[in-house]
C-alpha cells in the first residue's frame, strides 16, 4: 500500500468501527469485514490497524473471532491523531542528500524538509478540528445499514 493511502484507509476503518459500535472485544470487526467496507485487501487493513493499535486508537485480536475495536469514543478521536498514527505526510517524501559542491544541492534538502514539515503541521492543525464522529455525520452513515 502506498503511503498516500494509509490515512484515508485509517480514517475509514475508524469510522466503520464507530458505525458498527465496535467498542469492546465481543463487538470486534474482522479485517475481512473492514476490507469489504473500504474496499481493499484484508492485508492492507491489517497493516493499517496495526499502526492504529500502536497509536492506542484501537485494540485488535487475532484468530477466529478476532478483529478490531475502538478504545475511545469517536468524538474524541481527531484526525490529526489518525494522521500521526500513520506517519503523517510521509507520502510527500524525504529530501535527497544532494551533491557536495553544488550550490543548489547544498541548500535544497533543508528547504524541502522545511516545506514538508510545514505541510505536515498545517495538515495536523486543520485535522485537529475534525473527529471520527464528524466523518460519520458527514457521510450520513447513521442512516446507512
Amino acid at each position: 500500500m502506498s503511503d498516500s493511502q494509509r490515512f484515508p484507509v485509517a480514517a475509514h476503518v475508524l469510522a466503520y468501527l464507530a458505525h458498527k459500535g465496535a467498542f469492546s472485544p465481543p463487538a470486534a470487526v474482522s479485517s475481512a469485514a473492514l476490507a469489504a467496507s473500504v474496499p481493499t485487501n484484508p492485508v492492507v487493513v491489517r497493516r493499517v490497524t496495526a499502526m492504529l493499535a500502536r497509536a492506542g486508537l484501537i485494540c485488535t485480536r487475532t484468530g477466529a473471532g478476532g478483529g478490531a475495536w475502538l478504545t475511545r469514543a469517536p468524538e474524541t478521536i481527531t484526525l490529526d491523531l489518525v494522521l500521526r498514527s500513520v506517519n503523517g505526510c510521509a507520502h510527500l517524501g524525504v529530501p535527497t542528500l544532494g551533491a557536495k559542491g553544488c550550490p543548489v544541492s547544498e541548500h535544497i534538502p533543508r528547504a524541502v524538509a522545511a516545506a514538508i514539515k510545514a505541510a505536515d503541521t498545517a495538515a495536523a492543525d486543520r485535522l485537529s478540528h475534525v473527529t471520527v464522529a464528524d466523518l460519520l455525520e458527514g457521510a450520513g452513515a447513521s442512516a446507512a445499514a
